[in-house]
């Protein structure tokens, strides 16, 4: 009981509180929203650091490690490099990611804020030409967001920029790395420069994310399948699955295995995401182990609870995790496309051939 009025005792003083600065005569004590907050933040953070006419952003769908952090670090510092007459700033696009950032979830706080926040601030500063790259792997769901922000600032969705200025600003769109075949070939050349060695070992697998069918609008998940068949032009040890593409999940992707004759042997993994995070550390070189419930259906969503790792090594494969499964060295497996440089600079390639955004065409690639 005393329990009880102590809650609601404090219930009313934080009611209290609340009434008290929403209610103030003074309009400076209104309660300022998230929205505002964040607005208000990165408009500082870009007053701070402009210095060009023009900027680059870097649109990430984001994560909580610091590897990945590390990661998206130094591909800024690239592209300072790479285009030093422009400001470069990064931006996560999951709202889930960008909150546990700022709430130290695995590492120190950091701030990323969405993409249409960035927008929002670069008009504000009236920078004259913006280029916005997707560090996307495939043009898919997330890449469909990052078109979507460009639009909603294109179209001034706010009411709030110069329209002169609007009717003037270059808006630029870098595509993801696989956006077209062709850039899965591209992929497939630098892949095979980093992974050749282990190839010639035993199986190279790389495990991508994926759309699910009611996303995969944007001609996307069929990248996955192109980029393994330019792999296997190079060599038939190379195979890619996802995580999240019907009919190729690492069920699918020992099934082609079997077909190909590698029934035992060496099994390699590594992620094919721009950063090495939750999905590369769990649920490719993760120890979740769920191994009879996979066997008994065979199916992805039971086989879902086994890591590739544990996957393929219940599977007669040699599962070589000293120094494949440890960031330890240059021999590290668990490591994002980004932490490549040949995997950078087609994304810098990208950005040098960005082209005025086409809000429809942009986000339905012709082949």
């Amino acid at each position: 009981m005393k329990k009880i009025k102590f809650l609601l005792i404090a219930m009313m003083a934080m009611m209290t509180a609340t009434n008290f600065v929403a209610c103030g005569d003074d309009d400076d004590d209104a309660p300022v929203s998230n929205m505002q907050r964040y607005q208000n933040e990165v408009d500082a953070a870009v007053k701070a650091q402009k210095k060009n006419s023009k900027a680059i952003l870097l649109v990430a769908f984001g994560s909580t490690w610091q590897q990945a952090y590390d990661a998206f670090d130094l591909t800024r510092e690239e592209y300072q490099k790479a285009f030093p007459g422009y400001d470069v700033y990064l931006s996560f696009s999951s709202a889930i990611c960008i909150n546990r950032a700022m709430a130290a979830e695995n590492t120190a706080a950091r701030s990323f804020y969405e993409p249409k926040y960035w927008l929002e601030a670069f008009g504000r500063v009236q920078y004259s030409e913006i280029i916005v790259q997707s560090m996307q792997v495939i043009p898919g769901e997330e890449f469909s967001r990052v078109v979507n922000a460009m639009k909603d600032f294109g179209n001034n969705s706010n009411g709030d920029l110069d329209d002169e200025y609007m009717s003037k600003v270059v808006l630029k769109l870098g595509m993801p790395l696989m956006y077209a075949q062709t850039d899965a070939t591209t992929l497939a050349s630098a892949l095979d420069v980093n992974f050749s060695k282990y190839a010639k070992q035993g199986a190279m697998l790389f495990m991508g994310h994926g759309n699910p069918d009611e996303y995969d609008t944007y001609k996307a998940n069929v990248r996955y399948t192109q980029l393994e068949e330019a792999l296997q032009a190079i060599n038939k040890n190379y195979f890619v699955g996802t995580v999240d593409m019907a009919d190729n999940y690492k069920v699918q992707v020992h099934n082609r295995m079997v077909e190909a004759g590698l029934t035992s042997g060496k099994v390699f993994c590594a992620p094919l995401m721009s950063i090495a995070g939750d999905h590369a550390h769990n649920d490719m070189a993760g120890d979740d182990d769920e191994w009879e419930d996979a066997m008994a259906t065979q199916t992805e969503d039971e086989a879902e609870d086994v890591s590739w790792k544990k996957y393929f090594g219940h599977l007669n494969y040699d599962i070589v995790e000293n120094p494949y499964y440890t960031d330890n060295g240059t021999d590290a497996l668990v490591k994002g496309l980004l932490e490549y440089k040949n995997v950078r600079d087609i994304y810098v390639s990208h950005t040098k051939n960005a082209e005025t955004v086409d809000f429809y065409h942009s986000m339905y690639p012709e082949e």
